[in-house]
């Protein structure tokens, strides 16, 4: 298969189908294996148990590819995370100004590594077809079918957002004459005496 050079921009739990497809299949946390053939008809399919680091990582593959028009939401929803409730509230209703995906349910919705920009651009390229809790291969396959090859790729070309950890600044732990460790900038522990001033 070819796929576009670099596609998908991020790793995941998923497998890869054909970058030309116009559909996405989001398992939520379920595990569906499809049939060499079937592979051909889906651009991505695998699960998203988070709320957070998971959206992210389908809207950055999403977007960078215009061909995906479409992304199946379906299985088990994750319990906690509600994963599918937050793809669902993304798309409809994107984020607030501190990255908080707005009428998610999850524990901890929010989008820390992806602007808004990327958000938006999803929300225009993609229509999202729900099937939360459908676990029937039957039904998911006529739905892949009926979507694989229905319409246009998105008149922008890819958005390459890289989604990932961010790198959180670590405070450094620095030993100070006898006994005296350094938490931080105002905060300092007497090992000696177990007294944290």
């Amino acid at each position: 298969m070819n796929y576009m050079h670099g596609w998908p921009v991020v790793k995941g739990d998923y497998q890869v189908g054909s970058d030309k497809s116009r559909i996405c299949v989001v398992t939520l946390a379920s595990h569906f294996e499809l049939a060499p053939e079937c592979m051909k008809k889906v651009a991505l399919i695998g699960p998203c148990h988070t709320e957070n680091l998971g959206i992210e990582k389908i809207i950055a593959n999403v977007v960078a590819n215009p061909n995906i028009r479409f992304i199946l939401v379906c299985g088990e929803e994750s319990r906690g995370h509600m994963s599918g409730n937050t793809l669902k509230a993304i798309h409809a209703n994107a984020i607030d100004g501190n990255g908080r995906i707005i009428g998610s349910e999850g524990a901890i919705p929010f989008i820390e590594n992806i602007p808004e920009d990327a958000v938006r651009r999803f929300q225009a390229q993609v229509q999202l077809i729900d099937r939360i809790g459908e676990t029937d291969m039957q039904n998911i396959l006529r739905i892949i079918e009926e979507y694989y090859g229905k319409g246009d790729a998105f008149s922008e070309p890819p958005m390459i957002v890289l989604a990932g950890k961010k790198k959180r600044k670590r405070e450094r732990l620095e030993i100070r004459g006898r006994g005296d460790i350094v938490i931080s900038k105002d905060v300092s522990l007497d090992i000696s005496s177990g007294i944290i001033t």
